[in-house]
């Protein structure tokens, strides 16, 4: 499923921008992401990291999910492990989802993984009434919400408005597996 990867986003970011008849000045604008990345990646040229990735998809008011797949408007899906799109950034986190993408809907179930000791930095925040969930299988997890750290170990959980910038990080010694069910609102017209 990685094989294909930058022809996949290439087409879907490019897609995106133009639903939103956004130029690459004004999604980066937007993002954050520099223009020169924003037409790389659009070239298939480069490979953005996870966090340029979740701030082009916040940007563009979608998932991650949406700017890797294809809708699948099917009934049932099953996502065999081989096929779900697997991200490793450089910091040796990584990040799989398991959601389909679904038309209309802007969902995303996440496995992430990250190493001991690793801080995954900050993301933006998603549009007004988006929602998160985080629940942590292994390990610890730090997450912060608007500045205030909350800290997880094996078995708990934890839910925050999605429309605040968020960050992850894992202070243990040993790796730590979470998961997360993520709902991004449309932005009002």
């Amino acid at each position: 499923m990685e094989d294909d990867l930058p022809e996949r986003l290439r087409t879907q970011l490019k897609a995106q921008r133009h639903r939103r008849e956004l130029s690459l000045e004004a999604l980066a604008a937007a993002s954050g992401v520099s223009r020169s990345m924003i037409s790389d990646i659009e070239r298939g040229t480069k490979i953005p990291t996870v966090l340029v990735l979740a701030r082009l998809a916040t940007a563009l008011g979608v998932t991650v999910a949406r700017l890797l797949g294809e809708d699948q408007p099917e009934r049932v899906i099953v996502r065999r492990a081989a096929e779900q799109p697997v991200i490793t950034d450089p910091g040796g986190w990584e990040r799989r989802i398991l959601s389909p993408t679904l038309p209309g809907v802007e969902f995303e179930l996440i496995r992430t993984t990250i190493p001991a000791g690793v801080v995954l930095g900050s993301f933006a925040a998603h549009a007004a009434g988006s929602r998160e969930y985080v629940a942590v299988e292994t390990g610890e997890l730090t997450v912060t919400v608007d500045g205030v750290r909350h800290r997880l170990a094996t078995g708990d959980a934890l839910y925050y408005a999605g429309d605040a910038v968020h960050e992850f990080a894992n202070p243990g010694t040993t790796e730590c597996v979470y998961y997360t069910a993520m709902h991004v609102a449309k932005e009002p017209a």
